[in-house]
């Protein structure tokens, strides 16, 4: 697997490490697609729940694949906090904080490294068609802004 990926991404997905908000591939990512992770390939997030957060790294009010999401307390820093990772990769992906918008109150902060971008127009040959229906309907109104 080392040999896959990057140094920045075998940090953050094996390591728990972090990459730096603003410098990161994905934290202004604007088309639309679904973001999976860097290592597995399990599709993760949409950029339908993805928003604005303000902190420099891709945040998502939900998982696109809840299933594919495990969450575990991290007690690295002195507050505990609820580490983000990928059920099948057992990758590394972030953190999940309760001061999202709503309807989920709930901000998923990801690292870019760790996920891998699929835009819409891709999403058929990449194998991941399942997910076109979700970009056919325009968002509800009342929806975060994407960044």
């Amino acid at each position: 697997m080392r040999q896959r990926l990057t140094p920045l991404q075998y940090e953050v997905t094996q390591n728990e490490g972090t990459e730096p908000p603003f410098d990161n591939a994905y934290w202004d990512e604007k088309r639309d697609g679904i973001y999976v992770d860097i290592v597995s390939g399990e599709p993760l997030f949409s950029s339908t729940d993805k928003y604005r957060s303000g902190t420099g790294w891709p945040s998502f009010t939900k998982p696109l694949v809840p299933e594919n999401i495990v969450e575990t307390s991290d007690y690295k820093l002195i507050l505990p906090r609820t580490e983000v990772r990928s059920r099948h990769g057992d990758s590394h992906l972030g953190h999940v904080f309760d001061d999202g918008p709503q309807p989920t109150g709930l901000r998923y902060c990801m690292n870019s490294a760790a996920l891998r971008f699929i835009p819409l127009e891709a999403l058929k040959q990449e194998g991941y068609g399942e997910f076109i229906p979700l970009f056919r309907n325009p968002s509800p109104k009342g929806a975060p802004p994407t960044e």
